[in-house]
């Protein structure tokens, strides 16, 4: 394979993989906070163009592959937080609002230091309670739909075993196949092309706190931390600041079109700064670019998308979802419980996250980041304070082995 070749096959593998393993956790969370599927599918087409431009601009600005990706745990915290006062108007009020925390997070890093202050415990729990309902999907789809089910779940096994980045996409195709074969008598929703669609956002204080809040949090802590530490683990050191004010601002820009967040590619990020982007590092920039320019042409099957899930059991997307996420789950809990300290506050975090509770009108991870801080302090008051810094958590594995997050 010739060394200009690489790179650009290193970029649509990248993108291919990244888009149809965690597209049906994107519109799982869409929908769950109220987005029609015009709506639903309008904003995962936003999300791959902002991710697409994104990385074309920065790839080229700074020639390094530097990777854009959706938070996929962040649309996996939109199906655990559910519908909020004010409709779908206002989660995209929430998800303006994140994108600008994003950027006043890079314009002051006092903001960052404050979200790496979180002790890592607590942090992963509240990730780990956001995954476990999706997480558990694939269970629930084997009893309701076991005919469906029972093919995609043996398909993602056997690929984890064999090609483990493709185990997700391998899984889709499964799904796809099951309901061919199976039949439907759900109708066809929608057109085959995405067609952009504009809500005014509104805010409320319930979906600020229920969605905005933690969205930039799990966005912050899961993805972009880790994102930056990939390239250092690579050789690239690019500045911090402006690639987390770029990402706020496309945020922002698909949060009109109804696209949740935006950030630094964690796992998909080694794909295309390792070396199967290429012997030369100072090349590899190229197949990010190649991934985001793939991002923007596949986001044209957000219509496609969407009306697969359409005629699909609601569970059978999750199942795949939660196949998806799996890897994430298991980081997110090893990292919650393994220190001694801050153990039993992680476990409150997590059941007060997982319960679903909506008190006031505000969702559980939220209350699990309370109730586990209050838990956290009142540990460390009895024991009195310990030297050291709270671990900043990362939600996955550095190394390509499991295609989570893109």
């Amino acid at each position: 394979m010739t060394k200009s070749v690489q790179p650009l096959l290193a970029g649509v593998v990248t993108a291919l993989v990244g888009f149809a393993s965690s597209f049906a956790v994107v519109l799982a969370g869409l929908r769950a906070v109220g987005a029609d599927d015009r709506q639903a599918a309008s904003g995962l087409f936003a999300l791959c163009v902002g991710i697409g431009v994104t990385a074309i601009l920065l790839s080229l600005r700074r020639r390094m592959p530097i990777t854009i990706a959706w938070s996929t745990p962040g649309a996996a915290l939109l199906v655990s937080t559910g519908p909020v006062a004010g409709g779908f108007a206002a989660a995209e009020g929430a998800f303006l609002v994140a994108g600008a925390l994003i950027v006043v997070a890079a314009l002051f890093p006092v903001l960052s230091r404050w979200v790496t202050a979180i002790p890592g415990p607590i942090a992963s729990a509240m990730l780990a309670g956001v995954l476990l309902d999706l997480c558990l999907a694939p269970a629930h789809a084997i009893v309701q739909v076991p005919r469906l089910a029972l093919p995609v779940v043996l398909v993602w096994a056997l690929l984890y075993r064999l090609a483990r980045p493709w185990a997700v996409p391998g899984a889709l195709v499964a799904a796809i196949v099951a309901i061919a074969v199976t039949g439907t008598d759900r109708p066809l929703s929608g057109g085959l092309w995405p067609e952009p669609v504009f809500t005014t956002p509104t805010f409320t204080v319930a979906s600020l706190v229920s969605i905005a809040l933690p969205l930039f949090l799990v966005t912050m802590a899961a993805q972009n931390i880790p994102g930056i530490a990939v390239l250092a683990g690579f050789g690239y050191h690019p500045p911090v600041r402006p690639l987390l004010a770029a990402t706020g601002a496309a945020s922002m820009g698909a949060a009109l079109f109804g696209g949740h967040a935006l950030n630094l590619a964690a796992i998909s990020a080694a794909l295309a700064a390792g070396p199967e982007a290429g012997p030369d590092p100072k090349r590899r920039w190229i197949a990010s670019a190649t991934a985001g320019a793939g991002m923007i042409g596949l986001g044209l099957a957000g219509g496609l998308a969407m009306a697969l899930v359409s005629v699909s059991p609601a569970v059978l997307i999750e199942a795949v979802a939660g196949l998806a996420l799996l890897g994430a789950f298991a980081s997110a809990l090893v990292a919650a419980v393994t220190p001694v300290e801050g153990r039993d506050a992680a476990i409150v975090t997590l059941v007060v996250t997982a319960s679903g509770m909506n008190l006031f009108g505000i969702g559980a991870a939220f209350w699990g980041l309370v109730a586990g801080g209050l838990m956290y302090l009142l540990q460390r008051s009895r024991s009195g304070p310990r030297g050291g810094r709270p671990v900043v958590v990362e939600a996955e594995p550095k190394a390509p082995a499991e295609t989570v997050t893109v």
